[in-house]
Protein backbone atom coordinates (compact mmCIF):
# COMPACT_ATOMS: atom_id res chain seq x y z
CA UNK A 1 0.00 0.00 0.00
CA UNK A 2 3.25 2.47 1.11
CA UNK A 3 4.23 2.08 -2.76
CA UNK A 4 1.19 2.64 -4.11
CA UNK A 5 0.95 6.03 -2.18
CA UNK A 6 4.43 6.78 -3.31
CA UNK A 7 3.85 6.84 -6.78
CA UNK A 8 0.26 8.03 -6.50
CA UNK A 9 3.07 11.15 -4.81
CA UNK A 10 5.58 11.23 -6.99
CA UNK A 11 2.62 11.69 -9.90
CA UNK A 12 1.80 14.87 -7.75
CA UNK A 13 4.97 15.81 -7.12
CA UNK A 14 5.62 15.56 -11.19
CA UNK A 15 2.85 17.08 -12.04
CA UNK A 16 3.41 20.24 -9.73
CA UNK A 17 7.31 20.00 -11.47
CA UNK A 18 5.38 20.44 -14.93
CA UNK A 19 3.04 23.58 -14.01
CA UNK A 20 6.44 25.15 -12.76
CA UNK A 21 8.41 24.94 -15.60
CA UNK A 22 5.54 25.17 -18.35
CA UNK A 23 6.87 22.34 -19.90
CA UNK A 24 9.11 19.74 -19.31
CA UNK A 25 10.08 17.12 -22.06
CA UNK A 26 8.73 13.60 -21.42
CA UNK A 27 12.21 11.82 -21.04
CA UNK A 28 13.03 14.34 -17.66
CA UNK A 29 9.04 14.22 -16.55
CA UNK A 30 9.69 10.32 -16.32
CA UNK A 31 12.94 10.78 -14.69
CA UNK A 32 12.13 12.66 -12.10
CA UNK A 33 8.44 10.88 -11.41
CA UNK A 34 10.62 7.74 -10.77
CA UNK A 35 13.38 9.24 -8.80
CA UNK A 36 10.68 10.89 -6.71
CA UNK A 37 8.62 7.69 -6.33
CA UNK A 38 11.79 5.58 -5.53
CA UNK A 39 12.42 8.74 -2.82
CA UNK A 40 9.10 8.82 -1.35
CA UNK A 41 8.96 4.85 -0.95
CA UNK A 42 12.66 5.00 0.51
CA UNK A 43 11.64 7.83 3.16
CA UNK A 44 8.04 6.72 3.56
CA UNK A 45 7.45 3.30 5.92
CA UNK A 46 3.76 4.29 6.08
CA UNK A 47 1.06 6.08 4.07
CA UNK A 48 0.92 8.82 6.28
CA UNK A 49 5.11 9.51 6.17
CA UNK A 50 4.87 9.13 2.54
CA UNK A 51 1.97 11.63 2.14
CA UNK A 52 3.58 13.82 4.60
CA UNK A 53 6.99 14.04 2.49
CA UNK A 54 4.86 14.34 -0.63
CA UNK A 55 3.76 17.42 0.80
CA UNK A 56 6.83 18.86 1.81
CA UNK A 57 8.00 18.55 -1.52
CA UNK A 58 5.16 20.38 -2.70
CA UNK A 59 5.73 23.44 -0.32
CA UNK A 60 9.20 23.18 -1.59
CA UNK A 61 8.62 23.21 -5.08
CA UNK A 62 5.76 26.14 -4.23
CA UNK A 63 8.76 28.09 -2.53
CA UNK A 64 11.12 27.42 -5.41
CA UNK A 65 8.07 28.68 -8.26
CA UNK A 66 8.66 32.48 -7.87
CA UNK A 67 12.70 32.15 -8.22
CA UNK A 68 12.32 29.89 -11.35
CA UNK A 69 9.63 32.53 -12.39
CA UNK A 70 12.00 35.54 -11.90
CA UNK A 71 15.04 33.42 -13.09
CA UNK A 72 13.11 32.34 -16.65
CA UNK A 73 12.18 36.26 -17.29
CA UNK A 74 15.39 37.41 -16.65
CA UNK A 75 17.12 34.78 -19.09
CA UNK A 76 14.53 36.34 -21.92
CA UNK A 77 14.92 39.94 -21.29
CA UNK A 78 17.06 42.26 -19.25
CA UNK A 79 14.04 44.99 -18.48
CA UNK A 80 10.53 42.90 -17.54
CA UNK A 81 7.57 44.09 -19.45
CA UNK A 82 4.32 44.59 -17.15
CA UNK A 83 3.06 41.42 -18.50
CA UNK A 84 6.43 39.81 -16.63
CA UNK A 85 6.01 41.92 -13.72
CA UNK A 86 2.55 41.11 -13.28
CA UNK A 87 3.70 36.99 -13.41
CA UNK A 88 6.63 37.45 -10.98
CA UNK A 89 4.25 39.11 -8.65
CA UNK A 90 1.36 36.86 -9.30
CA UNK A 91 4.19 33.75 -8.39
CA UNK A 92 5.82 35.74 -5.80
CA UNK A 93 2.18 35.90 -3.85
CA UNK A 94 0.76 32.38 -4.48
CA UNK A 95 4.30 30.87 -4.42
CA UNK A 96 4.63 31.82 -0.86
CA UNK A 97 1.01 31.81 0.38
CA UNK A 98 1.06 28.05 -1.02
CA UNK A 99 4.51 27.20 -0.06
CA UNK A 100 3.38 28.06 3.65
CA UNK A 101 0.31 26.08 3.39
CA UNK A 102 2.12 22.54 1.96
CA UNK A 103 4.80 22.99 4.78
CA UNK A 104 2.28 23.41 7.86
CA UNK A 105 -0.03 20.80 6.07
CA UNK A 106 3.43 18.52 5.70
CA UNK A 107 4.29 19.70 9.61
CA UNK A 108 1.02 18.22 11.03
CA UNK A 109 0.69 15.23 9.15
CA UNK A 110 4.31 14.78 10.73
CA UNK A 111 3.75 15.97 14.13
CA UNK A 112 0.27 13.07 13.94
CA UNK A 113 2.68 10.14 12.94
CA UNK A 114 4.65 10.82 15.55
CA UNK A 115 2.31 11.21 18.19
CA UNK A 116 1.22 7.90 16.70
CA UNK A 117 4.21 6.07 17.06
CA UNK A 118 4.94 7.32 20.51
CA UNK A 119 1.33 5.91 21.71
CA UNK A 120 2.31 2.61 19.90
CA UNK A 121 5.38 2.52 21.95
CA UNK A 122 3.92 3.67 25.26
CA UNK A 123 1.41 0.75 24.77
CA UNK A 124 4.18 -1.72 24.06
CA UNK A 125 5.77 -1.11 27.49
CA UNK A 126 4.67 -2.13 30.61
CA UNK A 127 2.45 0.87 32.58
CA UNK A 128 3.07 2.23 35.95
CA UNK A 129 0.62 3.25 38.36
CA UNK A 130 -1.01 6.72 37.16
CA UNK A 131 -2.30 9.09 39.90
CA UNK A 132 -5.64 11.55 39.49
CA UNK A 133 -3.12 13.94 38.09
CA UNK A 134 -2.59 12.06 35.39
CA UNK A 135 1.26 11.28 37.04
CA UNK A 136 3.24 8.04 36.88
CA UNK A 137 4.83 7.46 40.32
CA UNK A 138 5.32 5.16 42.85
CA UNK A 139 3.19 3.78 45.81
CA UNK A 140 3.45 6.11 48.56
CA UNK A 141 4.33 4.34 51.79
CA UNK A 142 3.39 5.27 55.29
CA UNK A 143 5.66 6.88 57.60
CA UNK A 144 5.08 5.85 61.60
Amino acid sequence: MTRLNAVLGSIVVTVGFWLMWGELPPLVTTVLALGIASLLSWLGTTVATVWAWTTLLLGVESLAWPVTTMVRIRMETAEPSDQQMGDMLTSVLFGLFSAIFWMTFSYGIFKLTRRGEAEGQASATPSREVDAGGRAGRKKRKRR
